[in-house]
């Protein structure tokens, strides 16, 4: 099965399409093969309504594809940007409605917790080795949207549900776990100057940003919906709203 993935919910935007194959010789549980055929990066400012369906027809090009070829299509469908968040909705939705093909929305946390599986420092762990990943996103006000997850010998577990949480409660949460904290996403900017994260590892700068291979990852353990049943996931209400509910 071929997986189209994108990905707008902060300011970089992607596009990906994986591979995904299942041994018939092995059970349903055995994980599948997982190839990542390519990928579109750019992180320049172009606004995704630009950008996005843009790069997901030249990447289908250059890989000698059609849109009828792909089996199944993954958005990551929030926290994030409300404006990014929609446009990679609508994308989403209208190419799965489109296609007649299954959607999966996926939390942009938990795909850049699953990008992040393959850092260098996780390699070689062993069945007993642990780590904490905590993708941060700012989220402005001194907060950030975060979630938490547990590695633990290659095994990703989800530890809380999505939220926005401000900088000085989500530092003192971690300071309880004994072992080590990873920090990924754009809001490792605002936690670096925060000294109650001195005590957690980040990622190389290009693991800082969201991707479609994390969201193509995170889709393959997500169940599938029909397209006009995706829903971005906000969080919380927008600035507007925030606004117009004080009147």
């Amino acid at each position: 099965m071929l997986v189209l993935a994108m990905e707008s919910s902060a300011k970089p935007a992607s596009v990906a399409v994986v591979s995904v194959l299942r041994d018939e010789e092995h059970t349903a549980s055995d994980p599948p093969v997982i190839k990542l055929l390519g990928q579109y990066y750019q992180n320049c400012g172009l606004t995704h309504s630009r950008t996005l369906l843009a790069m997901t027809e030249s990447l289908l090009n250059s890989l000698d594809l059609k849109p009828v070829d792909i089996g199944l299509v993954a958005v990551s469908h929030g926290p994030g940007s409300f404006t990014g968040v929609r446009i990679g909705v609508s994308a989403a939705k209208g190419i799965a409605w489109g296609l007649d093909k299954p959607v999966c929305g996926v939390s942009t946390l938990e795909a850049m917790a699953y990008q992040t599986t393959g850092y260098s420092v996780l390699k070689g762990a062993d069945a007993d080795t642990c780590c904490i990943i905590c993708p941060v996103m700012d989220a402005r006000r001194e907060q950030v949207y975060n979630a938490l997850f547990e590695l633990r010998g290659g095994t990703l577990v989800r530890l809380c549900d999505d939220r926005a949480i401000s900088l000085e409660d989500l530092a003192v949460e971690l300071r309880g776990f004994s072992a080590p904290c990873i920090l990924i996403g754009d809001g490792v900017e605002v936690c670096q100057i925060n000294s109650g994260f001195s005590h957690c590892l980040t990622t190389p700068e290009l693991l800082h940003y969201q991707t479609a291979y994390g969201v193509a990852l995170a889709a393959i353990n997500t169940e599938p919906v029909p397209a006009a049943e995706l829903e971005p996931s906000y969080l919380r209400p927008s600035q507007a709203e925030r606004e117009r509910s004080k009147l």
